[in-house]
């Protein structure tokens, strides 16, 4: 992308766009189009053709969507399909009818099958059954690569779509009900220590094993591939290491600083035993993450105490 390029960034008051603006600007990007919800809804057709026709962006970075955790998920299951369905297609629609250079679309680990071969490599989409718990926006993800392969298809527009594993950083949602596992986690052991409870409880075994990315290095990933990656196929972004929950759980509880017992509740589900993406493809490229976990934590709970957030929300 040329510096004075104009690039809009969909959903850039969320983790993953906020995380992009940061690197977009850092590495000389300035010339950059946000719009906020209330500014403009995606999942209005009409508002999104008016928009694209107006602004006439070069390049865009689809990373708005609807998103959340396992009771998210179940609890809302047509506002998931629905809402990211229409984001995406309003989205990309209007990217190819306004000549856009290139697309990139952000989806997600979630669109492998549930029993996919550990690690997951890209040529592992549409083989088997999703996870239940969260297969509407798994379904809308996927309608999503698909079409951009579509529009490639039939038309050459150049638009790619990677697969980032489960990913935490600034502006991450800190919800109890609503958010993914480690920034429940560290909301969960700060709360307690504040409060001097003499246990944490963690729902399932602590067993199963999952993949974290600092969203700032996906946002490097996405310029990266932005740049050098030109063709239809998905591409997995992740750091090819995996952590067990329980292992997890003891870091941030370091972290943190709670002195007290942890408990795993068995009773609990688990989930999917192992998530882990097979990301030689990138690799392959040339790019690989640069923030271990540990220090990624450190730097969210940090930012987490300083933004106000310990202090709970409705």
């Amino acid at each position: 992308m040329e510096k004075f390029a104009k690039i809009y960034v969909a959903g850039h008051r969320g983790l993953v766009g906020s995380a992009i603006v940061r690197k977009l600007q850092a590495n000389g990007y300035d010339n950059l189009i946000l719009r906020t919800s209330s500014e403009l809804d995606l999942r209005n057709q009409a508002a999104v053709g008016a928009f694209f026709a107006e602004e006439k962006p070069d390049y865009v970075f689809l990373a708005a969507a609807k998103v959340g955790g396992i009771y998210a998920n179940d609890a809302y299951p047509a506002d998931f399909i629905r809402d990211n369905l229409q984001i995406q297609t309003n989205t990309i629609d209007a990217a190819y009818r306004n000549n856009v250079t290139k697309l990139l679309l952000l989806g997600s680990s979630c669109i492998y099958p549930k029993e996919a071969p550990q690690p997951m490599r890209e040529s592992c989409l549409l083989t088997g059954p999703l996870e239940p718990t969260n297969e509407w926006y798994a379904i809308a993800k996927i309608a999503g690569i698909k079409m951009c392969q579509a529009y490639r298809k039939q038309y050459g527009f150049n638009a790619i779509s990677i697969m980032p594993t489960n990913l935490y950083g600034p502006n991450d949602n800190f919800d109890l009900n609503n958010s993914h596992v480690l920034p429940a986690l560290i909301r969960k052991f700060h709360e307690a220590r504040v409060n001097g409870d003499a246990k944490v409880v963690v729902w399932g075994t602590g067993t199963p094993k999952r993949e974290f990315l600092h969203a700032d290095d996906l946002a490097d990933a996405a310029l990266f591939l932005m740049n050098n990656y030109n063709e239809g196929e998905i591409v997995n972004v992740g750091t090819g290491r995996d952590i067990p929950i329980s292992e997890l759980a003891e870091m941030i509880r370091e972290i943190v600083g709670f002195t007290g017992e942890l408990l795993f509740d068995n009773s609990r589900p688990d989930g999917t035993p192992r998530k882990l993406m097979d990301v030689s493809k990138l690799t392959g490229l040339g790019w690989q993450s640069g923030i271990e976990l540990e220090q990624g934590i450190r730097s969210v709970y940090q930012e987490y105490c300083k933004s106000g957030q310990e202090k709970g929300f409705e």
